[in-house]
């Protein structure tokens, strides 16, 4: 029987249907459809540019394209499993459209580059719309840090009570880990935007292309430098990955923190109803499934940067089948992160803040120790180990009487030793304590609005950055 796959002209027996199955990528890689026709029609422009293609025959390619296009967004393209691929299936169909000129298009390239250029296309424009949603993320997490710059609650280490903060600086960090997370991907962006269509199969090819115009018309910076590099490398896959899997982690964190704040034993946020299931069998349950379930993704997020990091670590140059394993786990990431970050976005906006809880959590766990120690050392001179044992006692005593340190009275406070003197009560004093780190970074209201003056003026550089990221690939 006569093979009918385009590359079968060596082969004299049919593949195997179970091969089909095995082989074919098909199934996830026709998600390239529109990277696959943008670099075929830019590959024959630079064909009919470099007169390697007449300017009619590139005409009648590109228009053919668009059909074929067209017929997939109207879901009437009929993908056929035996074609392997997307390449395979779009030149397929473009032949059959406008005949014989359509098999001239693979001239001067290999599957190689193309499925390089359009995984590659991808990945950039993933790239670009997660750090549009990871901005209007931190765009959110500000308006809360903006209207909670007094608001006090216990700062956590070890999940202890430490000291006083307010609500606006804990914003605040997260919005700082986002706006890493957004760098990680502006620096993958500009490392990895280079062309690799025209590297052919690994080693170039023998036709007088022009892989500048292809890599200018598509909004690249220039095309990749090495051929067989460009062919076989997936560090642009794992650079986005990997960048993922951190966005993933912050993503996680903050959910865990809206677990916590949720529950009856801490009660700092309420979530909304929108945002929240019931129980089955409890009537009265309310479970934060949403945070629950940004929590669990990132587990997902991580084993796909781990599966590719497999995959490529044994591999020799140049191109190898492994890296067909590449491009499902991406899609998962990006799918997952996308919906990740719209969901947290509108949880957070929808959340009620229970201010009155968050304050009467202060008055437990001593917030105000670590201040009675700092005015000893600072005011009476004593060594801080040792005003860090005298305050030790004065906890000690408080929880003997079953009271928080900060509501012992001056006399109280002072009975502890002799060398506490009556002014050092003020010091327990919660607000005082927070405003009292007053250091650039700190948690003071006024340190907060500093920190949100700087992470605003961040934000609009980096949406400006974004903007003009995006320019050259709107130009084409």
């Amino acid at each position: 029987m006569e093979n009918q796959k385009l590359w079968g002209g060596r082969f004299s027996a049919s593949a195997a249907e179970i091969l089909d199955e095995f082989n074919a990528s098909l199934p996830f890689d026709k998600k390239l459809y529109k990277q696959d026709i943008l670099g075929s029609q830019t590959h024959a422009k630079m064909l009919a540019k470099c007169g390697i293609l007449t300017q009619s025959e590139a005409k009648k390619i590109c228009e053919g394209l668009e059909q074929v296009k067209e017929e997939m967004e109207r879901g009437e393209f009929e993908f056929i499993l035996s074609d392997e691929d997307i390449h395979m299936a779009v030149e397929k169909r473009l032949t059959q459209i406008i005949g014989e000129v359509g098999k001239k298009l693979h001239t001067a390239r290999s599957r190689n580059d193309q499925v390089a250029l359009d995984f590659r296309l991808f990945v950039l424009d993933s790239n670009d719309n997660l750090r549009v949603l990871l901005l209007e993320l931190i765009d959110t997490l500000l308006e809360i840090a903006k209207q909670h710059t007094q608001t006090m609650l216990p700062g956590m280490t070890h999940l202890q009570h430490a000291q006083p903060v307010n609500f606006g600086f804990l914003m605040c960090a997260y919005v700082s880990m986002f706006a890493r997370d957004f760098e990680r991907l502006e620096s993958s962006f500009r490392r990895n935007n280079f062309c690799p269509l025209g590297a052919a199969a690994l080693a170039g090819t023998p036709y007088a292309t022009d892989r500048f115009f292809t890599a200018q018309t598509l909004g690249f910076i220039a095309p990749t430098l090495n051929a067989t590099d460009s062919v076989s490398d997936r560090d642009f896959a794992l650079d986005f990955l990997y960048d993922c899997s951190m966005i993933a982690m912050h993503i996680s964190r903050l959910a865990e923190e809206l677990v916590l704040w949720s529950s009856y034993e801490f009660k700092f946020i309420t979530l909304s109803d929108a945002y929240s299931t019931g129980s089955s069998i409890m009537p009265q349950k309310k479970n934060p499934d949403v945070p629950e379930l940004l929590r669990g993704k990132s587990g997902r997020v991580y084993g796909n940067l781990l599966s590719l990091l497999v995959v490529m670590k044994g591999l020799p140059l140049a191109y190898n089948k492994d890296t067909q394993e590449d491009k499902e786990g991406v899609f998962d990431s990006f799918e997952t992160l996308s919906i990740a970050l719209r969901i947290l976005k509108d949880t957070l906006q929808t959340m009620t803040i229970n201010t009155d809880s968050m304050l009467k959590a202060c008055k437990k766990g001593h917030l105000s120790a670590t201040d009675l120690a700092d005015f000893l050392v600072q005011t009476c001179g004593i060594p801080f180990r040792e005003a860090h044992h005298i305050t030790g006692k004065a906890v000690a005593f408080a929880e003997s009487l079953g009271k928080d340190l900060s509501d012992l009275s001056a006399e109280e406070l002072c009975s502890v030793d002799s060398a506490i003197p009556q002014e050092a009560h003020k010091s327990l004093d919660l607000e005082a304590s927070m405003n009292s780190r007053n250091s650039y970074g700190g948690t003071s209201t006024q340190a907060t609005k500093t920190q949100i003056e700087s992470l605003e003026a961040w934000l609009q550089l980096a949406k400006k950055a974004l903007q003009d990221s995006k320019e050259p690939q709107n130009a084409k």
